[in-house]
């Protein structure tokens, strides 16, 4: 089974697949989401102590395959170790510098969060190729994979897609009709716009993310609700707009994370698709591309044969 790890700033998510070396043969053959569970990223805790949650958590599983995307330095070691200790693998750590399946022509690839490579390979694969699973359409886009050291990947697609994420930070991931991520736009998430105006304001109370029942409120926290949902709902749909124009033109938008459904109903343009799982959609697709090309290396590495 393969342990997927999604280590935001506020939380971890962590998925458990089933059916993983299936779909490593064959992407079309997709793998079941079988466990997931959200912990609290908390940089105080130890290794150790990670290696007791994993081991609690995953307890009766046969965990052989991890990957990880993290966006929190201090934990990424941490969490990579315990993992390995725990289940006796060694982990995958995405970054720009593994076969994503997509071109990043990002100006700097480095600065690409793992969390949004992962978001970008999962949709192309879903939605642009429509791999994955039975309920997205099969596309157009019917490139074959070659290896990383080939030529590279022109993915002809029928449509450019964009990801809505919503976490920490509510993230725009964009790849473009050629299935190049080419980037996107980041702003500040619900919660933390709430908790920006509770902080730094010495009236404006904090109140949790909710319902907005009218545009114009009539009491502070009618006025906040107002202002930080249908205000990120606004801004959804004008820079969504402004992107297609960009791009030249329409897209799929697909939403993920905690809060889409909140602000999906203030939206005048509703989501294509509505997608909880995927980011580690994302990564268990991206472990299938680097797992045989990372098993080789390693054995090349130790001289086995």
């Amino acid at each position: 089974m393969l342990l997927t790890a999604d280590i935001g700033n506020t939380s971890i998510t962590l998925g458990l697949f089933d059916g993983c070396e299936d779909a490593i043969s064959s992407p079309a053959a997709g793998a079941a989401l079988v466990e997931q569970f959200r912990l609290a990223s908390d940089k105080d805790l130890s290794q150790p102590e990670y290696e007791v949650l994993l081991k609690s958590l995953f307890k009766g599983f046969d965990v052989n395959g991890c990957i990880i995307a993290s966006v929190v330095n201090e934990l990424t070691p941490k969490f990579c170790a315990a993992a390995a200790n725990v289940f006796g693998i060694e982990p995958i750590v995405l970054s720009h510098e593994i076969d994503t399946g997509i071109k990043i022509t990002m100006q700097n690839p480095a600065e690409a969060g793992a969390d949004r490579i992962a978001n970008a390979a999962g949709a192309h694969i879903l939605y642009q190729q429509g791999f994955g699973a039975d309920i997205f359409p099969r596309r157009t886009c019917t490139a074959p994979r070659v290896a990383p050291e080939g030529p590279p990947r022109q993915h002809i697609c029928a449509k450019p897609v964009i990801v809505v994420d919503f976490g920490t930070a509510t993230s725009f991931d964009v790849v473009n009709q050629n299935g190049e991520f080419i980037g996107g736009a980041i702003a500040p998430g619900l919660n933390l716009q709430l908790n920006t105006l509770s902080k730094y304001t010495s009236k404006l109370p904090w109140i949790d993310a909710a319902i907005s029942h009218t545009a114009v409120g009539n009491n502070t926290a009618d006025a906040i609700l107002s202002g930080v949902i249908r205000g990120s709902a606004a801004m959804i749909d004008n820079l969504t707009c402004q992107m297609e124009k960009e791009l030249g033109s329409q897209a799929i938008i697909v939403a993920t994370g905690g809060y889409c459904g909140l602000v999906a109903s203030y939206m005048n343009r509703k989501f294509d698709f509505v997608n909880p799982t995927l980011t580690l959609e994302g990564l268990r697709h991206l472990y299938n591309l680097n797992v045989g090309i990372l098993t080789k290396t390693a054995h090349h590495v130790r001289g086995d044969r």
